[in-house]
């Protein structure tokens, strides 16, 4: 099950994170690796700050779309996201701060999340964060065969 809480599952993906280079390419999409990084990064951040807003397309269709993304099947490939990385990067810069965003997640543990909203899927909990962020970083991962 993904939860990202779980040191073993961390573990995991730091082992994973550690294995991608700048030489990966996607497998699908649009994002070069250093975007993928920053993506991912930026996704971190969200469960620690503020509470907000639901984007408009989230009140329309985050309910139903909560559901499937919590479940146990994958991501399908080319969903639309709500952190579009579409500049240049730096590689080694963007795998540090990604690699320093999830362990300040698992370190951090639930007691660390603030944030009790999704900007697309509305009211989370933690159990939900961590099960999200795990599936988010597991589905690029596989994008860029790690």
């Amino acid at each position: 099950m993904y939860n990202l809480f779980e040191t073993k599952n961390a573990d995991d993906i730091l082992s994973r994170l550690e294995k991608i280079t700048s030489s990966h390419k996607a497998q699908w999409g649009k994002m070069k690796v250093e975007q993928m990084l920053a993506h991912c990064a930026t996704a971190l951040e969200t469960p620690f700050g503020p509470d907000r807003k639901q984007h408009f397309m989230g009140k329309l269709f985050g309910k139903m779309a909560k559901k499937g993304s919590l479940s146990e099947t994958p991501f399908k490939q080319d969903l639309p996201t709500t952190f579009i990385v579409n500049d240049a990067r730096n590689f080694e810069a963007e795998k540090t701060k990604l690699a320093d965003n999830i362990k300040k997640f698992v370190n951090g543990g639930p007691a660390a999340v603030t944030c009790k909203k999704h900007p697309f899927f509305g009211d989370f909990s933690t159990d939900d964060w961590s099960f999200l962020m795990h599936k988010h970083l597991d589905h690029h991962f596989k994008q860029f065969g790690a």
